[in-house]
Parts: structure tokens; C-alpha cells; sequence
């Protein structure tokens, strides 16, 4: 059976991070193009044209498209594929995961990967030859989810670099907080929030976290209090499911 072939515009991480894992399952795909390209005529034959640019370039390319029968599809996790008009088969497929190189992302894309789709149903193809899961995301939902997703990626980096600031701070090696903070990680698929949070806020133990309060550099503390703050709601929203249920 001929694989299908695939032309990539966009050639940063996530477009070079398609291009190496759909080529190392023995897919035809072509060297991906960039802005000083033309993208008017590309081959009849292809089968997907995957658009891994910029969100805001993403209808400027669709619509330098000429007709195809291919399916147009994008790799955003904001915008929805009404961005991909005027083409009749538009879908998108957005991996959830970071791809800082186009090595690591590859790598990625291939680790049983999670992907949002939508649009045409055939956009499936890709996600199962690269041996991943998938959900639908529509288009009312597109802006929740991909806030969603910089939360858990986004915002965790930013949290980690706190953690990566206070240890140099201390003088002791980062890696002890990276494993603990994976182990937490690594619970949360078996546990609820509320059943995973542990420490001073889980156990309403302010003394301890006056001496937090006390002793962390002032440009942390702010940091600091607004995920304390959630962690107390966990905690006491927890006592009262507990309660309601006695």
C-alpha cells in the first residue's frame, strides 16, 4: 500500500518535529517549505498539506493555497479550520505536547501522543500512523482548551523555575525537586486533586506557612501565595465533600 504523502509549510519546531516522525514511520514527506517558497502550486498527488506556521500566518498560507484535493489541515491549538477556507477539506490536528527541538518534539509525537481534531475525519489517518490517541475539540471550545493546555505546560515550567531559582538559592541540586514534582505528576492519574495535595495547606498547618512566608525572597512570595491559596480551597473543599457525605 503506497504511504501517503504529506508537503509541511511552516518550517520551525513543530513543522521539523512532523517532518522526522512522519518520515521515520516511511511516510513521503516533502521538504518542508518556508515564507520565501511558493506554495501556489504545489504537487496534485499530495495527500496532506500540513500547515505548522505562525496562528496568525495560518489563513494567509490557506488562502496562497491554490484548490486541492488534499486535506489541509493545521497544527494549532487555538484557532479553529474556518481559518482554512476557502478549501473544502480542512482539518486540525494539535499534539498535546511540547516540541522545544524538532528531535525532542519528533520523539514526542511518537510516545503515544494525545491529539485534538477536528474537521475531516481522515485527519484520523495521521494520528494513528503515529500511533496516537485523539479527542475532538469544536470550534466554540478551541480557546478554553488551548488556555487548558499552556496551564499545564506553560504555567508548570514557570512554577519549576521558581523551584529551580530557590535551589540555587539554597546551593543544592535542582534534580531532587524535578523528581519529586514528576512523582506528584505521576500520582495525579490515579488520584483526585484533593486525594494527591499534601503538606502545610492539606493539613491547615499555618505555622509552617508563616515560616515559609518568612523566609522566601520577596519577588517569590507572591508566587507563593496565590497557589497557597488554591491549595487551601482544595483542602477545604475536600472537608466539606467530606462532610456532606457522613
Amino acid at each position: 500500500m503506497k504511504s501517503p504523502t504529506v508537503q509541511i509549510i511552516g518550517p520551525g519546531k513543530a513543522g521539523l518535529s512532523f517532518y522526522l516522525a512522519l518520515r521515520s514511520i516511511g511516510w513521503n514527506v516533502k521538504e518542508p517549505l518556508g515564507r520565501k517558497d511558493n506554495i501556489g502550486a504545489l504537487n496534485p498527488d499530495i495527500d496532506y498539506i500540513l500547515i505548522t506556521t505562525p496562528d496568525h500566518e495560518i489563513p494567509i498560507v490557506a488562502q496562497n493555497l491554490n484548490a486541492t484535493e488534499a486535506i489541509v489541515a493545521h497544527v494549532s491549538g487555538a484557532r479553529g479550520i474556518e481559518c482554512l477556507s476557502p478549501h473544502r477539506r480542512r482539518a486540525s490536528i494539535h499534539p498535546l505536547v511540547s516540541m522545544p527541538t524538532p528531535e525532542i518534539g519528533k520523539d514526542r509525537l511518537l510516545r503515544n501522543t494525545w491529539y485534538a481534531i477536528d474537521g475531516d475525519s481522515d485527519v484520523d489517518v495521521i494520528v494513528d500512523a503515529l500511533g496516537g490517541q485523539k479527542f475532538s475539540i469544536a470550534n466554540e471550545s478551541r480557546s478554553l482548551y488551548h488556555a487548558t493546555a499552556c496551564i499545564a505546560s506553560n504555567h508548570l515550567v514557570v512554577l519549576m523555575a521558581q523551584v529551580k531559582r530557590l535551589s540555587l538559592e539554597l546551593n543544592i541540586p535542582f534534580e531532587p525537586f524535578l523528581e519529586l514534582s514528576a512523582s506528584t505528576l505521576e500520582g495525579l492519574s490515579g488520584l483526585n486533586p484533593a486525594e494527591a495535595l499534601t503538606g502545610p495547606a492539606a493539613r491547615g498547618d499555618e505555622q509552617t506557612i508563616k515560616s515559609h512566608l518568612k523566609c522566601l525572597p520577596e519577588s517569590e512570595k507572591n508566587l507563593y501565595k496565590c497557589l497557597l491559596d488554591e491549595a487551601k480551597g482544595i483542602a477545604a473543599q475536600s472537608i466539606i465533600n467530606e462532610n456532606e457525605s457522613v
